[in-house]
């Protein structure tokens, strides 16, 4: 799509507003047109670059009085499609928005802008004694992170986005701006207006400030690592590991293809073979305790090669090449674009849905590989496929329908924390119900005229 699409009226009017932050060449709009997902992308328009809540507004007021669509654009690193500008439009990139704006160690919570990636957050934090612990591998901004409800390594422990944000400012579809609820521990006055916006994929609203809470940084840190004989012994372990109510802070199961992976790229020489990461945090004498009895779990589950360190440096090796896990698949078949997709279930149906899903992965021509948060019985799959071969796509689709369907058969939910965006909308009446059409009835009231983010999470009316 041309620059041209855009009305001249609204791009004069956009760029006495913003002036050079303003962008309709094509390098630029075809960044913004992109994520880490399968999905082609679609270029924007044009791009903007504010550096303020009130240019948000700026921004949507002019997009609304033209009737352009809109989509907020963070790191990029969606997996699911969440920011391709399938109608064009106006991409809203804000990373220019990274100002920290308030750190309070005497109430737990920090406010920033929504360009502030969690690795920025978390070195300014360094000499407080605090941390954000939401960690979903990618160096995302915060404001993307609450859009999507991300999560990751750390959920078993401090949970989600869900429960970490306490506050949120948010520019609505006619340009208001609202804040949705005070910074008070709890509060029983009116509508989680929060809830309702952290995960909502910039559908509502654009998030441009977020008040998080924070953690002090625990005395001491270990990780651990074992080998298993089979995918069943790694999750029966940390079914009784959850059971015991140990307070493990992290737990990530790799399956033997997944190891196979960071080994080459990450210069390791672990078994292949199931395996799981761990990581205690507490006091030197309860990471003792915790160490202890896992370690007494997971060899009564046939568990080799239990290694444990409190060593940063070995511990950042460690998880490092968890987190490299996507960047070693791609270094398999470079030029190849991976699919990753994800479901989440309860943890006692966690080892049927990865026992069925390696099946159906099996024949496959492509590699495939499982990493999971199995803490909270979330997990990835993840196939390196050639997208320009249509043979490959239709497997690699029906691999992730079946998984998803087995996971909502088994009271799952078809993604965990990558999000709905585009690959996942066709689920959504199959896990919802009736439940979708409550979501319109939102979605109509806050953007009448659709125009933020369209064609994302709510699969078409029914009637």
């Amino acid at each position: 799509m041309s620059a041209s699409a855009l009305a001249p009226a609204l791009l004069d009017a956009l760029k006495a507003l913003l002036g050079a932050r303003v962008s309709t060449s094509e390098s630029d709009r075809a960044q913004h047109g992109r994520d880490e997902s399968s999905h082609p992308p679609r270029l924007p328009d044009a791009v903007c670059r504010p550096e303020s809540t009130e240019e948000v507004a700026g921004i949507v007021k002019l997009c609304a009085a033209h009737r352009t669509p809109v989509v907020a654009y963070g790191a990029g690193s969606s997996l699911e499609g969440a920011l391709i500008p399938l109608q064009g439009g106006v991409s809203i990139d804000l990373t220019g928005m990274n100002q920290i704006l308030a750190v309070r160690p005497e109430d737990l919570d920090a406010t920033v802008q929504a360009g502030v990636t969690r690795k920025q957050l978390n070195a300014h934090l360094r000499d407080t004694g605090l941390f954000f612990p939401i960690d979903p591998g990618a160096d995302a901004t915060i404001g993307g992170m609450a859009a999507t409800r991300a999560s990751g390594t750390n959920a078993v422990r401090y949970g989600t986005m869900r429960e970490n944000v306490v506050s949120l400012t948010v520019v609505l579809a006619d340009g208001r701006v609202i804040r949705t609820r005070s910074r008070a521990k709890k509060s029983s006055a009116g509508y989680d207006l929060t809830g309702l916006f952290v995960g909502s994929e910039g559908t509502l609203g654009i998030i441009t400030e977020v008040t998080v809470r924070l953690y002090g940084i625990p005395e001491v840190m270990a990780a651990a690592i074992c080998a298993f004989p089979t995918v069943e012994a790694a999750v029966d372990t940390v079914i009784t590991t959850i059971q015991m109510g140990l307070p493990v802070s992290r737990m990530e199961l790799l399956d033997d293809r997944a190891i196979e992976a960071v080994n080459g790229y990450s210069k390791l020489d672990l078994p292949v073979t199931p395996t799981l990461f761990l990581e205690f945090a507490g006091s030197a004498a309860s990471v003792e305790e915790q160490a202890v009895l896992v370690e007494e779990i997971a060899r009564g589950e046939g568990a080799t090669g239990w290694r444990r360190s409190t060593d940063p440096d070995e511990r950042a090796r460690l998880w490092q090449a968890r987190h490299d896990f996507h960047w070693a698949l791609r270094a398999l078949r470079p030029g190849a674009r991976g699919w990753g997709t994800d479901v989440c279930v309860p943890i006692s149906a966690l080892a049927e849905v990865i026992r069925e899903t390696r099946k159906h992965c099996a024949q496959a021509p492509f590699f495939t590989a499982m990493v999971g948060h199995v803490g909270d019985g979330n997990f990835h799959l993840a196939m390196q496929i050639d997208r320009d071969n249509p043979d490959e796509l239709a497997l690699a689709s029906a691999i992730n329908d079946r998984m998803v369907n087995l996971a909502l058969k088994l009271g799952g939910t078809c993604t965990g924390e990558h999000g709905v965006g585009i690959g996942k909308m066709k689920f959504m009446r199959t896990e919802h119900g009736e439940a979708v059409d409550v979501m319109h009835l939102i979605k109509d009231a806050l953007d009448p005229n659709g125009l933020f983010n369209p064609g994302k999470v709510l699969p078409p009316r029914t009637s």
